[in-house]
């Protein structure tokens, strides 16, 4: 393996976001930031349409043997998303209209092309 190359966990995610953000794009959205950090976490994507603010949480699997990536984001994963996206409000002028939180729930077998599901206002 190259050593420069990165984890296979990394490629995975981040080829679900770049997927993910692929199908928001084409619904018209527009990426405000990705990969957003702070010392309480990360964001995946941060998009906006008009008014609306997409708080997104990209989950890519490799197959569904252990089930949607969806499932993964578990009560205590929502409460921190809520908490990030408190954070992240805080320096966004004017607020938005809207926020909603979405889970692009990603299938990305190595050799096909990805598939999304978003679920929107997932929690």
């Amino acid at each position: 393996m190259d050593s420069r190359a990165p984890p296979p966990n990394l490629d995975l995610g981040r080829r679900g976001e770049d997927a993910a953000l692929e199908a928001y794009r084409a619904a018209g959205f527009s990426l405000v930031a990705r990969n957003w950090r702070c010392p309480a976490g990360e964001l995946d994507l941060v998009l906006r349409r008009g008014g609306l603010l997409v708080f997104c949480e990209v989950k890519a699997r490799r197959g569904d043997r252990f089930g949607g990536g969806h499932e993964a984001v578990t009560w205590r994963k929502q409460r921190k998303l809520r908490q990030l996206a408190e954070l992240f409000l805080a320096g966004v002028r004017p607020p938005p209209a809207a926020v909603r939180f979405d889970v692009a729930s990603v299938q990305a077998a190595p050799g096909f092309r990805p598939t999304v599901h978003i679920f929107e206002e997932a929690f």
